[in-house]
């Protein structure tokens, strides 16, 4: 079980789409509006383990123009926001748009979040602790991803809110949106590079 805890805290605390949006809501519409976000982002994300465990992603993967049509929704939408991010100026701005997205943001993000779905088919396939009793394993793995994905979204939201308050110099604030935007390409890059053949 300690392989587990420590494998979903790697891979949970590590820059993704979710977590990385998390902070730019939070940098561009606050912390309230954020809450929302992550609680898009939550039920998402949740949705995709359900997804996993059921079989239904492996089934909706298996359709080769649906797994081409969600590889092109997700590259594309990391595109776009690591253009917003790189494009934004000297200003801290990882997401500029007129109201912030909201719950069903965050539930669409993760719906085409290809790094929620390697992370999901990793965790639940791999680190066995209960074989003998999947349900109670499964069930434990659920809660204890929650556990520690709900304060990582937490923390991402509120470096957001706190990014966004400091009185940067424009050079450094430069530097953190190229850093970002940096990191946004190289998920694309991940996806691309592990998409299914």
């Amino acid at each position: 079980m300690a392989a587990f805890v420590f494998a979903v805290l790697l891979l949970m605390v590590t820059p993704g789409p979710g977590v990385l949006s998390t902070a730019g809501i939070g940098s561009g519409f606050g912390f309230r509006a954020g809450l929302a976000y992550v609680f898009g982002l939550w039920l998402g994300n949740n949705g995709v383990a359900i997804a996993v465990v059921s079989g239904l992603a492996a089934l909706m993967l298996s359709i080769p123009w649906l797994r081409m049509l969600l590889l092109v929704a997700s590259v594309a939408y990391l595109f776009y926001l690591a253009a917003k991010i790189a494009f934004s100026g000297s200003r801290i701005g990882f997401i500029h748009a007129e109201r912030p997205p909201g719950m069903w943001g965050g539930l669409a993000l993760q719906a085409i979040n290809p790094k929620a779905y390697v992370v999901h088919t990793t965790l639940m396939s791999g680190f066995a602790f209960m074989p003998q009793n999947l349900p109670v394993e499964i069930g434990l793995k659920f809660l204890l991803m929650n556990l520690i994905w709900i304060p990582i979204h937490l923390a991402w939201l509120w470096a957001g809110v706190a990014v966004n308050r400091l009185d940067l110099p424009p050079h450094q604030q430069r530097a953190i949106n190229i850093a970002m935007a940096l990191a946004m390409l190289a998920v694309v890059g991940l996806a691309i590079l592990n998409r299914p053949v």
